[in-house]
């Protein structure tokens, strides 16, 4: 083998034990494709959608966390973007929520989102804003419990969490209506 080709081998190898991606969050669905159209279950009703909440899955929890948070925030609502759906307090084991959920795990709680919900509030943008994109993030947080204030602006819930998280995974639907 060539010292050149040697030397490659050596820097992958590093640039492997370096990476942080071997432990990386990730976010996965049965219902939502990453970069893809949300189908009309999950809309929200006055959209013509069912308001069913999709099934989420996660993996790669990194060691310390105490709890896990979920966001779904529309980021095209400008400037503060728009919360759709915010849980708090899943406890660390947790690794999915099922489609259309209506129990969450452990001492897991809804806070109200912008829409006004205590809950699952799907997608549903203005009539002729384009496309908007719905981005659902797991956060692993170093607390049992996270406190998020009722209808705070989504641009701050994602800001403070982002202060505080020891890992995140996100995937993104879009809707245009």
């Amino acid at each position: 083998m060539s010292t050149k080709i040697a030397a490659s081998f050596l820097l992958l190898g590093l640039s492997g034990l370096l990476s942080p991606a071997f432990a990386a969050m990730t976010l996965t669905s049965a219902d939502i494709t990453d970069g893809a159209a949300i189908a009309a279950a999950h809309i929200y009703p006055r959209c013509g959608g069912q308001n069913v909440s999709p099934q989420l899955s996660w993996s790669g929890t990194p060691a310390g966390t105490k709890s896990l948070a979920l966001t779904m925030i529309d980021l095209d609502v400008k400037p503060t973007q728009w919360s759709h759906w915010i849980v708090v307090d899943l406890p660390p084991e947790a690794t999915t929520l099922t489609r259309a959920v209506s129990t969450l795990p452990g001492q897991a709680k809804s806070v109200v989102s912008n829409f006004g919900d205590a809950g699952y509030a799907g997608p549903c943008p203005p009539k002729g804003t384009g496309v908007h994109h719905y981005q659902f993030t797991i956060w692993a947080l170093p607390s049992a419990t996270a406190s998020i204030g009722a209808d705070e602006k989504a641009t701050e819930v994602s800001a403070a969490l982002s202060k505080i998280a020891l890992d995140k995974a996100t995937l993104t639907g879009t809707v245009t209506r």
